[in-house]
C-alpha cells in the first residue's frame, strides 16, 4: 500500500485548497471524501466547487502525481481533518454544535494511524474539540484491539484556517496562522509543516486558545454586522436612508460602521458564535443578541417584499443572488437563499431567480421558481430584490430598474 506524507479528510472549501497547495509544494497527498463523485472529479483533475484559480492548482497537483483522492484514508505521517462542523437547533432558537463529522473522520484514522503521527483539526470547532478528537481516536484504537494505545504516542493540534472565499489561495499563503497543540511539541510540529507554504507568521499556543481564537474572530465580525443590520431596520422604521446615515457617521475618524445586508451567511460567521454561546450561555449575552439580530434580518426583508407584493394581483418578483456573499457559489447558511424560499410562498407570486455562479437551482427551489439571466429577470419583474452584490449585477440597466419596485438589501445601486 502506498504511504502518503499527508492525508486530508474532507475535500470541500477548506480541504481541497489545502490538499492541493501541499501537493504543489512537493508533498505526497491523499485527499479523502465520502462522496464518490467528488473523488472522481478530483482524480480527473477537475473541481466541484467554485474558487478563482483553484482549478489550475488542482489540475497541476493531480498531473504531478502528488495529489490523489479516495473515499477512505490511508497510512500517512500527517492527518488533517477539514470536515463540516454544523449545528443543531434547539427549541429556544439557540444552536448546539454537531461534531458527528469530526468524530467519524477521527475514528476512521484508527485503521491507518501509527505512533508519532501528527493529527491536525482544521475544522472550526467548539472549545475542547481537539481533546475530544484525541479521546475518540484512542477509544477507537483500543476498541480495535490495540490495548497499549496511549495519547502520548500521537500529536494532536488545532490549526484553524482564516481564508475568505474568493481569495482562498492567496490567503492560505499570506494570512497569519495559529498552531494550538495539546502539547508544545505538537504545536511546533504543525508549525513546521505549514511553513512549507505559509509565508506569514505562525503563532504557537494551546489547543483551547486556538479554538476560541477562531470563534472569537467570527463572533467579533458578527457583532459588528449586527449593529449595521439593526441600524438599517431602525432607519427603515423612521423612513430614513441607512446608507446616507452610515456614510456620514463614518466620517468620524474612529467610527467604521459596516455595510448592512439581508442577514449573515456562510459556514463561519453564521455558525461560530453559537459555539461560544453553547459553551458559556450566561456570559455570552452580547454574542447571542448579535446572532438574534442577524437571524431576524431576513424576516425584515421578507416583510418589505410582502408589503410591495400586495399592490399586484399576481406579482412577478426577481430575486438577484442566492449565495451567502458576492462572487462565490457557496450557498451555505445563505440568507438570500432562505429569503427566496420564503418569497415563493407569497400567494399568486411568480418568482424569477438570477444566480450567475451556479448552473442549476438548489433542490428546495427547483419547482417553485424559474432561473434565468439577471437582465431578463429584471425586465420581466414588477419587484426586484437585490440579495447579493455580485459584480455581474452592476451592469444591469438603470433605466429599466427605475421602472421597477426595487428592494436593494446591499445598497449596491446607491
Amino acid at each position: 500500500m502506498k504511504k502518503f506524507d499527508i492525508c486530508v479528510l474532507g475535500l470541500g472549501y477548506i480541504g481541497l485548497p489545502t490538499a492541493s497547495i501541499f501537493a504543489t509544494k512537493g508533498k505526497n497527498v491523499l485527499g479523502v471524501d465520502v462522496v464518490q463523485s467528488v473523488v472522481d472529479t478530483i482524480n480527473d483533475g477537475r473541481i466541484h466547487i467554485e474558487e478563482p484559480d483553484l482549478d489550475i492548482l488542482v489540475k497541476a497537483a493531480v498531473q504531478s502525481g502528488n495529489l490523489t483522492a479516495a473515499t477512505k484514508p490511508a497510512e500517512a505521517d500527517v492527518f488533517i481533518i477539514a470536515v463540516p462542523t454544523p449545528f443543531e437547533e434547539r427549541g429556544d432558537g439557540s444552536r448546539v454544535p454537531d461534531l458527528k463529522y469530526v468524530e467519524s473522520a477521527t475514528r476512521s484514522l484508527a485503521a491507518v494511524v501509527k505512533k508519532r503521527d501528527l493529527v491536525i483539526l482544521e475544522s472550526t470547532s467548539p472549545v475542547g474539540t481537539t481533546e475530544k478528537m484525541r479521546d475518540w481516536l484512542i477509544e477507537e484504537l483500543i476498541a480495535q484491539g490495540i490495548s497499549e494505545a496511549n495519547e502520548k504516542d500521537y500529536y494532536f493540534v488545532h490549526c484553524p484556517e482564516r481564508i475568505l472565499p474568493g481569495q482562498m489561495l492567496k490567503e492560505l499563503v499570506t494570512n497569519d496562522r495559529i498552531s494550538g497543540g495539546l502539547t508544545p511539541e505538537a504545536s511546533q510540529k504543525a508549525k513546521e509543516l505549514y511553513e512549507c507554504f505559509c509565508t506569514a507568521e505562525i503563532f504557537l499556543t494551546d489547543a483551547r486558545s486556538a479554538e476560541l481564537s477562531k470563534l472569537t474572530e467570527n463572533s467579533f465580525r458578527d457583532v459588528n454586522i449586527a449593529f449595521a443590520n439593526e441600524l438599517s431596520m431602525i432607519c427603515d422604521h423612521l423612513g430614513m436612508d441607512v446608507w446616507e446615515v452610515i456614510k456620514l457617521a463614518n466620517r468620524h475618524p474612529r467610527v467604521n460602521i459596516l455595510t448592512p445586508g439581508p442577514g449573515v451567511g456562510g459556514h463561519c460567521i453564521a455558525v461560530d458564535p453559537w459555539f461560544i454561546v453553547d459553551a458559556a450561555p450566561e456570559q455570552a449575552k452580547l454574542i447571542r443578541t448579535a446572532r438574534v439580530v442577524n437571524e431576524s434580518k431576513p424576516e425584515h426583508v421578507i416583510a418589505q417584499v410582502e408589503s410591495k407584493a400586495k399592490r399586484f394581483k399576481e406579482p412577478v418578483i426577481a430575486c438577484l443572488g442566492l449565495a451567502f456573499k458576492a462572487n462565490v457559489d457557496d450557498l451555505r447558511e445563505s440568507p438570500a437563499l432562505e429569503i427566496t424560499k420564503r418569497i415563493t410562498r407569497i400567494e399568486g407570486a411568480k418568482v424569477l431567480v438570477a444566480e450567475p455562479h451556479i448552473s442549476e437551482l438548489p433542490k428546495g427551489l427547483r419547482d417553485q421558481c424559474e432561473m434565468m439571466d439577471a437582465g431578463e429577470a429584471v425586465k420581466a419583474a414588477d419587484i426586484v430584490v437585490l440579495l447579493v452584490d455580485h459584480k455581474a449585477f452592476a451592469s444591469l440597466s438603470r433605466p429599466v430598474l427605475a421602472e421597477k419596485m426595487v428592494i436593494d438589501t446591499r445598497g449596491f445601486w446607491k
